[in-house]
């Protein structure tokens, strides 16, 4: 049996190999207990060489922050706007849609060319903004407290019209996505108005860079199950497409 050191100097070897490694897949490898490896992947965080996920750990830190929209919007912008494009053009003749808010959702409404009528309900204050000027797009501006980090409102206001209204897509922007907690933002107001907002939707679209994959937000929106369609980039690591897929999303890589 090998000792602690050779046990760490391995688990720190595959999870720079790997990005990320699970408490069960090591406990076969090296022939030890759950409860051992566990010990041995909390000394590790306590020295700041990974971060302990459910079931396992990850070299990057899962945990999101709340930052600043306008410093979010400078962040895989390139990826975004594609990602963007990508959404846009999903939108039919007539269509009547929700868009709620972050900057890859920003992205997809400066990409929007409308195909005759288009409703949009937006919580989204800075999406407003920019399908004002096409005269084929009606905007429900959904009303509440605006949140200055996200240009966005939440509230019971907001509650009231969706639950009257029905859409055929909701396109959602979020801050987190896994495979076990499923979707996620850094705000829980956020994430009880995006509930709303998929259960007035037939289709629910993710619109997430490759960085969001592996993160959790402070306030959970759903399980990976409400989702039907994710847009993201090339950089999504292949076991979490295909989990993905494993749950029937369609998975579309700009």
């Amino acid at each position: 049996m090998i000792n602690i050191a050779e046990r760490h100097q391995y688990i720190l070897n595959k999870i720079q190999t790997d990005g990320a490694i699970d408490v069960q897949s090591l406990c076969k490898k090296l022939n030890v207990s759950s409860v051992t490896i566990r010990k041995d992947l909390k000394l590790l965080e306590d020295k700041n060489l990974l971060f302990r996920t459910h079931g396992g750990a990850t070299l990057n830190n899962p945990y999101t922050v709340d930052r600043p929209v306008n410093e979010k919007e400078h962040l895989q912008s390139a990826e975004k706007m594609r990602i963007g494009a990508l959404a846009a053009g999903l939108i039919e003749d007539n269509d009547s849609i929700i868009i709620a808010s972050g900057t890859t959702v920003l992205a997809m409404a400066r990409c929007i060319k409308p195909k005759g009528n288009l409703t949009v309900l937006t919580s989204a204050l800075n999406v407003a903004l920019e399908l004002l000027n096409h005269a084929d797009v009606e905007i429900i501006q959904l009303g509440g407290l605006v949140r200055k980090s996200s240009a966005s409102v939440a509230g019971p206001y907001s509650d009231n019209v969706l639950g009257n209204v029905f859409c055929s897509k909701l396109y959602l922007g979020v801050d987190g996505i896994d495979l076990e907690f499923g979707l996620t933002t850094t705000s829980a107001s956020e994430a009880h108005l995006n509930k709303q907002m998929i259960e007035s939707s037939q289709k629910v679209i993710v619109l997430a860079d490759s960085t969001k994959f592996g993160k959790r937000g402070f306030g959970k929106i759903c399980g990976i199950e409400a989702v039907d369609h994710i847009i993201t980039d090339s950089g999504i690591p292949d076991q979490v497409k295909k989990g993905l897929e494993g749950h029937g999303i369609k998975v579309s890589i700009i």
